[in-house]
């Protein structure tokens, strides 16, 4: 007996519906489940943002008194990436405080970056920190090793004190700003009173 129900189905149906018909079927076959493992393991790998926080203010305390200060317009942390890390796309101002409650120093800048695991700062654009004495640094780049307690630049640095405007390129010193060392000296200017 010859199966006539598929002759007379396929009869009905114009050469588009079936067309549809083995797409679809083709398609529902190929497709599998979403496994929860596959899916951690792409979205670890994209960089996107886990945490958006905007017009930020934070102090960081040290035995109940204010150690640090950040303020910053803009956050934006990655967690899902081999070295994570905070953007802060907009800049950012560090204050540190003595332990009488006087700003210590402190940096600016309109672009910044904190790597987590290794604790380090880079800091972008218009950089300008000033210590203690009132000293002021200005960059366009500077990295903060927060671990090593150290400040450094490879980048054209000028400082401004009290009496000299001292350009070079290059800048280390303790992360209090004081006991810096300028290289390659450039150029200094007195500053007459």
């Amino acid at each position: 007996m010859k199966p006539q129900f598929t002759y007379k189905v396929i009869d009905i149906l114009d050469t588009a519906s079936l067309i549809f018909v083995l797409a679809v079927s083709v398609f529902f076959t190929s497709c599998k489940s979403n496994d929860p493992e596959e899916i951690k393991a792409l979205t670890e790998q994209m960089d996107v943002p886990t945490l958006t926080v905007e017009n930020l203010e934070t102090t960081m305390l040290d035995s109940g008194r204010v150690k640090h200060r950040l303020i910053t317009p803009l956050l934006i942390r990655y967690e899902n990436t081999d070295e994570p890390y905070d953007d802060f796309p907009k800049g950012l101002h560090f204050l540190s405080y003595k332990m009488n409650g006087e700003i210590s120093a402190q940096i600016k800048c309109n672009n910044a970056r904190h790597y987590s695991k290794t604790d380090l700062w880079e800091l972008n654009n218009n950089v300008e920190a000033i210590n203690e004495k009132g000293e002021i640094l200005n960059t366009e780049q500077l990295f903060w090793d927060m671990k090593k307690k150290l400040i450094y630049s490879d980048k054209h640095v000028k400082i401004t004190t009290k009496s000299d405007i001292i350009n070079g390129i290059g800048f280390e010193s303790k992360d209090d700003l004081s006991n810096y060392t300028i290289k390659n000296i450039t150029g200094i200017v007195e500053i007459e009173e």
